[in-house]
């Protein structure tokens, strides 16, 4: 066997020995969720339709609160939700050169706190159970200097008394070196989380295309990641829908079944964006619905019928 194979056999046997002397942890599925940033500026309800019409019942929203008088407003997004029996499962926050907890300007400091205490409103206003933090700027790789580290910390742990009163779970993202300076991988963000050292910040949000570049095993990190893992950023090996790709999904469905990610407060989120470097134009892009509807059911249809081999015939 090649190395990954061997690691991938030890969980598949850690898997087959709870299911045949635990089956009862296996009881419940995995929550699937969608990270909706990808849909550009397609209108919410639009969005959420398209995600209850696919049996999915929970939604990442976009952190677009990027100035006191922009982003979803609470009250008119609990009706869209509600309408079509679907609920916030966090927000995703989005952090560039203009809003980066690393960043050697203090204005700049300042405007990702900002940022963080109005996307955090919006989260306890919606009832959404995290948000997610990346450490510095997405879209950065080259650093600013030797002690961004420290200045993140610094500068995070200035929100964590807000993330504890409010019962926001803040989830770090290790992001790939090819996209930001710090926090990389899980053991990167056990790291960071360790030096903030505040019971207000003791989450991950793993993401399985930075997790291919960053990490020596998917299926290992995530147990490493353990219940500090609150959400699974999802995606096929070319960051396109699951099932186009050559992603090893059965291990990792396995590997988050070992972790107990079957609970209600844990998501599986597909983001894909598409491959490229620089999937963030999307975000502002004018949506295909035709294209993003036939996203969305290769996704779900692929991942249930994975999830229900693994279950039943592994």
């Amino acid at each position: 066997m090649q190395n990954f194979e061997l690691k991938n056999k030890q969980i598949h046997n850690s898997f087959l020995k709870i299911k045949t002397e635990n089956p009862k942890k296996l009881s419940r599925k995995l929550n699937l969720s969608w990270s909706n940033w990808g849909f550009g500026i397609e209108p919410l309800a639009v969005s959420v339709k398209r995600l209850a019409d696919n049996d999915i019942r929970f939604i990442e929203l976009h952190g677009n609160h990027y100035g006191h008088d922009l982003g979803y407003k609470p009250s008119e997004t609990r009706m869209i939700l509600d309408d079509h029996g679907v609920a916030c499962a966090g927000i995703c926050g989005m952090f560039s050169r203009e809003n980066d907890l690393s960043s050697n300007s203090g204005v700049t400091r300042q405007n990702a706190l900002d940022y963080l205490k109005r996307t955090i409103d919006f989260a306890a206003g919606i009832n959404a159970g995290y948000i997610l933090v990346v450490p510095s700027a997405v879209g950065r790789p080259g650093k600013y200097d030797d002690v961004e580290f420290e200045r993140s910390v610094e500068t995070i742990r200035l929100a964590a008394d807000e993330f504890s009163s409010r019962k926001i779970k803040a989830a770090i993202e290790p992001i790939r070196s090819a996209e930001v300076s710090i926090v990389h991988t899980i053991s990167d963000a056990v790291k960071y989380i360790q030096a903030i050292d505040h019971p207000g910040i003791q989450h991950i949000n793993g993401d399985v295309y930075h997790m291919q570049s960053e990490e020596q095993h998917i299926g290992e990190a995530l147990l490493e990641a353990g219940d500090r893992l609150v959400n699974l950023h999802m995606a096929d090996s070319n960051r396109c829908a699951l099932g186009l790709g050559s992603l090893d999904l059965d291990t990792i469905i396995m590997a988050l079944y070992l972790i107990g990610f079957n609970a209600p407060d844990r998501f599986v989120t597909p983001e894909p964006l598409g491959p490229g470097g620089d999937p963030y134009p999307a975000m502002n892009g004018k949506p295909d619905r035709n294209a993003l509807d036939k996203l969305v059911q290769q996704t779900v249809s692929y991942f249930r019928q994975r999830e229900e081999v693994v279950l039943v015939n592994e």
